[in-house]
């Protein structure tokens, strides 16, 4: 295996793991700049607030995309046993 193959191994494991990754650490970024805004028009200052309903949201997204995200790894687990396969 060259260099270039394993630089486009790498490459195809980084953009597997953003596919995967981005979406549920939107969503908690998301959940979570809107609780915190919520504290400060509030001015409730729990700092436990955040994180039940981070977690609430996150597990209901990771429900709806783990379809998604199973199919991004079975893609990039496909590419991998077909380089091993091949021998190269």
């Amino acid at each position: 295996m060259t260099g270039a193959e394993v630089l486009d191994v790498a490459r195809e494991g980084v953009i597997t793991f953003l596919k995967v990754a981005s979406p549920l650490m939107l969503i908690a970024l998301a959940v979570g700049v809107v609780i915190s805004l919520v504290q400060a028009l509030t001015q409730i200052q729990e700092q436990t607030l955040v994180y039940v309903p981070k977690i609430i949201v996150v597990g209901l997204a990771l429900i709806l995309l783990l379809p998604f995200m199973g199919d991004a790894l079975a893609a990039y687990m496909d590419q991998i046993a077909a380089r091993i396969a091949a021998g190269v």
